[in-house]
C-alpha cells in the first residue's frame, strides 16, 4: 500500500491542446520530490475522459521510461466502455503499476449493485493478470454511479488480492468512515480536509488534486500524523485546508494549471482542453495575491 499522499497529476497541454510529455514529466518528477508518495495518472484532475486511450498509454509509458518508478503510480483506467477499459488496466498491470483506479461503468444511470459487482467480475475475468490490483473510484457527483459500502465490502472480500483500496472524493464523511471499517482496504479520502480523522481511523493517506500545487504541506501534515504528532499536524492543516478552500472558490483545474504557469513560468500550463476554459486573467491574480499572502513564492 502507498503511506501518505497520491497527486491526481494534472495534464499539460501544447498551444494546439496535443499532450506535452515533457512538462508532465517534470511536474511528476516534482511532485515525487516534494512529498508525494505516489501518482495517480488519469484521474478527473488530470482531465482523463479528455484523453485518448492511446495519449494515456503513451503517457504512461513515457512516465516510467524518464525515470518514474511504476510502483509509484496508479493510474486511472475507468471508460464507460468495458473493451478498454480492460486494455488500460491490462497495459498498465503489465508495465508494473502499483495498481489501478478504476471508475465503475458510468454512462448507464440506476444501475444495481448487483450489476456493478458482475461489472467489476467480469474487468477481473477479462484482464486475467497474476498482479492486477484495483483501486476503486467513487466520485458519484460527477460520474453518476455509487459505489455503496455493501457493494464495496462484498467485492473486497469475493477478491481480497486484487481490489485493495478505494478513492473516495463522494465529500460524504459518514461514506468514508464505513468504508474505513472494511477491513483490509485501503481507503483515500479524495481530499485533505478530511485526512487527519481518516488516518486516525487507519487511513494512509489521502488522494488529493491540490496536492499539485500545495504537496509539500499536505505531505507534511500526513507524515505528521503518522508519527502521531498531532498537535503539529492539526496547526499545519489549519493552513492546508485555508488553500484547499481557496482553490474551490475557483474552477480548480484550470485554477491550478495558471498557478503552474506562474510557478514553473511556463504559459502553456494555462492551456486546458474544451469543454473547461481558463480562468480570467484577473481571477488569475486575484489567486495569485492570495496565495503569496499564505506565504507561496509565486
Amino acid at each position: 500500500m502507498i503511506k501518505g499522499l497520491i497527486s491526481p497529476i494534472l495534464s499539460p497541454f501544447d498551444d494546439n491542446l496535443s499532450f506535452n510529455q515533457e512538462m508532465y514529466n517534470i511536474l511528476a518528477k516534482d511532485l515525487l520530490s516534494d512529498g508525494c508518495m505516489g501518482l495517480a495518472p488519469f484521474g478527473t484532475t488530470g482531465e482523463a475522459l479528455s484523453l485518448s486511450n492511446d495519449e494515456r498509454i503513451r503517457a504512461l509509458e513515457s512516465l516510467i521510461q524518464s525515470g518514474i518508478p511504476a510502483n509509484k503510480l496508479i493510474p486511472g483506467t475507468g471508460l464507460c466502455n468495458f473493451p478498454d477499459t480492460v486494455n488500460l488496466c491490462r497495459h498498465a498491470t503489465d508495465l508494473g503499476c502499483h495498481g489501478v483506479m478504476t471508475l465503475p461503468a458510468f454512462y448507464y444511470k440506476d444501475v444495481t449493485d448487483l450489476g456493478l459487482f458482475e461489472y467489476f467480475k467480469r474487468l477481473i475475468d477479462e484482464v486475467n493478470h497474476p498482479n492486477l490490483k484495483i483501486y476503486l473510484y467513487h466520485i458519484p457527483q460527477v460520474s453518476g454511479i455509487s459505489l455503496s459500502v455493501d457493494l464495496v465490502k462484498k467485492l473486497k472480500n469475493t477478491y481480497s488480492d486484487i481490489i485493495m483500496g478505494i478513492k473516495d472524493s463522494s465529500g460524504n464523511w459518514d461514506n468514508t468512515v464505513q468504508l474505513l471499517q472494511i477491513q483490509d482496504l485501503a481507503v483515500y479520502p479524495g481530499a485533505e480536509l478530511p485526512v487527519i480523522e481518516a488516518i486516525k481511523l487507519g487511513g494512509l493517506g489521502c488522494i488529493s488534486a491540490t496536492a499539485n500545487f500545495n504537496s509539500e504541506n499536505i505531505a507534511r501534515v500526513i507524515k505528521l500524523c503518522h508519527e502521531k504528532k498531532w498537535g503539529e499536524a492539526e496547526d499545519l492543516h489549519k493552513g492546508v485546508k485555508k488553500v484547499r478552500y481557496l482553490f474551490q472558490d475557483y474552477s480548480a483545474i484550470p485554477a491550478q494549471k495558471s498557478m503552474l504557469a506562474i510557478k514553473y513560468n511556463e504559459p502553456r500550463w494555462r492551456n486546458i482542453r474544451p469543454p473547461l476554459s481558463q480562468i480570467s486573467e484577473d481571477k488569475e491574480n486575484q489567486l495569485m495575491m492570495k496565495l503569496r499572502n499564505f506565504g507561496f513564492n509565486i
